[in-house]
């Protein structure tokens, strides 16, 4: 087969998850949006549900619905985008918890869906989502009344630990849930490494269960082995690939692997990253493509049937370094065309 092989070690995202837990002064959920930051909803969020987790968080409604179907009744489903207008059949049919961004969301889900779960999203000063301190000072007792299941904001600098936003934030968030009877939360990832005084009821860990900094004790989850098509010798002065952007400065052996941007593989990681042998580098040389990728292989006296971007020798955040972007962008633009193996799926 040519496709390219992701390996995803459900195992290790569920210990990541067990090892935030253990940190946090609190209840621990997880956000599974992105279809599991690219690793898929459903096998990721039912690993999770075995290790523990009863709360879950998604981006979308639509979103909520695969992890529904994964875990059936019985765990909460929260989606940060909040109540949007045509999203309360979905909302109401899946027991979906809506988190509320606005006066205008929560007059929407007071009258088409009265009674149904709903949480509160407060903007401390990241700006995206939430309620403004005004907005939220207006609406604050109708929405206690109605007895919200969280209410919960969002760190702008938690992977740096030192800003002082997030003192700042979370200084903001007590002020503004003074006297709420009701359970809070303020942490993803870098909240719960900030300490207890961010983790307040509930943290709700992302990218560190898949392996991602500034989680930096997090078990890798990914392996992608790309497989090698085709090998060629080339004398000093052939170019290699679109624009000839690279030319052999002596002998050189070539490997071409199946995999490209169509396959999430940046562009901008065009001569400026490796792909591994076992211990062996072979640096990537010439244009990545939309299918393929050119690798130095002179150093190898044997070509392997597979080279190993994603594995032992360099993580997500590693060839995000090289791309010029973050782990978060490497996981979730992971493509659709890889073989993907599960390790660690429990029936």
């Amino acid at each position: 087969m040519v496709a390219a092989r992701l390996t995803i070690d459900l195992n290790a995202i569920a210990a990541n998850w067990q090892r935030l837990a253990r940190l946090s002064r609190s209840e621990t959920g997880a956000t599974v949006k992105a279809d599991g930051y690219g690793l898929g909803a459903a096998q990721v969020s039912r690993r999770l549900a075995q290790a523990g987790a009863r709360k879950f968080f998604v981006a979308l409604t639509e979103e909520g619905a695969a992890i529904r179907q994964a875990l059936g009744n019985g765990p909460e489903i929260y989606v940060y985008s909040g109540h949007m207008a045509g999203d309360a059949q979905s909302i109401r049919n899946l027991g979906l918890i809506p988190l509320i961004n606005s006066a205008e969301q929560l007059a929407r889900h007071f009258e088409s869906l009265p009674g149904h779960p709903f949480g509160i999203q407060l903007n401390t000063g990241m700006n995206r989502l939430g309620m403004e301190p005004r907005e939220w000072a207006a609406v604050r007792d109708i929405a206690l009344q109605a007895g919200p299941a969280l209410i919960m904001s969002h760190l702008a600098c938690a992977d740096e630990p030192d800003h002082l936003m997030n003192t700042q934030q979370a200084d903001t968030f007590r002020t503004m849930t003074e006297g709420c009877a009701v359970p809070r939360s303020l942490a993803a990832t870098g909240g719960v490494l900030l300490g207890p005084a961010f983790h307040f009821d509930l943290t709700r860990p992302g990218v560190g269960l898949y392996g991602g900094a500034p989680f930096m004790d997090a078990y890798p989850v990914v392996e992608l082995a790309l497989p090698v098509i085709q090998t060629r010798d080339l004398e000093p002065g052939e170019p290699v690939g679109y624009n000839c952007t690279w030319v052999a400065g002596r002998p050189t052996r070539l490997a071409t692997v199946a995999a490209g941007y169509a396959d999430g593989i940046l562009r901008s990681l065009s001569n400026n990253t490796t792909l591994w042998a076992g211990d062996t580098p072979c640096p990537v040389v010439g244009r990545v493509s939309m299918d393929l990728i050119t690798v130095d292989v002179s150093a190898l006296s044997d070509v392997p049937e597979t080279l190993e971007l994603l594995g032992a020798h360099q993580g997500v955040d590693e060839l995000a370094r090289d791309a010029g972007t973050i782990g978060y962008e490497i996981l979730t633009g992971l493509g659709a065309r890889y073989r993907r193996r599960y390790e660690g799926l429990r029936t």
